[in-house]
């Protein structure tokens, strides 16, 4: 009874700040979005709704060929959030979320359609083919796999295989989580703060992915790792 009323005072609330900034954006046909939080709020879903809306995001970006910096100067945040937020680095907040879909010109319903997947509580299977190819920053010889995402204590985790080549072309990133990392085969350096961390394959790491990271592949072959992104909560 106490979970219920909390999750029900969670979602007045959510509610509330959406009406607030509906009517600050003028934003129309929003049912689809009312009944997209309702179903956050009160039910586990097997997938976190919020982790899948960035690759809508950078999906529907590009169906308009907007580029990334007309969408953060029409949106009033700057190209670098626009980034992380399409590549999973980032949480937008509800107000930012908005704008963005505004300024895309997508209508609500269109734009959350079909994003919330089947709600069950019991164990979950995933095949090795039902992995999800995501696309990040732009680099070469890296590969992202997502297996799932979902939420612990209202706060979203994000499962990944990721793969980088001896000869990969990437800079230094950042993600707004903390991030586990286990080493499944191969040799691989991490720079954090100028301090140098090699993994090797059964090696775990652990640290603020908050702060830019470098990899580098020292294995001919590519090295691979889970990884499992813990976000902060909206």
């Amino acid at each position: 009874m106490k979970l219920f009323l909390r999750r029900t005072l969670e979602l007045h609330n959510i509610i509330q700040d959406f009406a607030a900034v509906t009517l600050k954006h003028n934003v129309a046909h929003c049912n689809s979005f009312i009944i997209l939080v309702s179903n956050l709020q009160t039910r586990h879903m097997s997938n976190d709704i919020i982790l899948q809306i960035s690759n809508r995001i950078k999906e529907k970006r590009k169906e308009k060929k907007i580029t990334l910096e007309a969408l953060a100067k029409e949106v009033g945040v700057t190209k670098g959030l626009i980034s992380q937020i399409e590549n999973s680095r980032t949480v937008p907040s509800l107000s930012v979320l908005l704008s963005i879909i505004k300024s895309l010109h997508v209508d609500l319903n269109d734009f959350f359609d079909k994003l919330v997947t089947g709600i069950t509580d019991e164990p979950i299977v995933i095949k090795a083919g039902q992995h999800q190819h995501i696309e990040k920053e732009y680099t070469k010889g890296t590969y992202y796999n997502r297996i799932t995402s979902f939420k612990i204590n209202e706060n979203p985790v994000d499962i990944v295989l990721y793969k980088q080549e001896k000869n990969a072309r990437k800079g230094y990133v950042s993600t707004e989580a903390h991030e586990f990392d286990y080493m499944i085969k191969g040799k691989m350096q991490y720079t954090i703060n100028n301090q140098k961390y090699i993994l090797e394959k059964g090696d775990s790491f652990y640290y603020d992915a908050r702060k830019p990271h470098h990899t580098k592949c020292l294995s001919d072959d590519p090295y691979e790792m889970l990884v499992i992104y813990f976000f902060d909560q909206l």
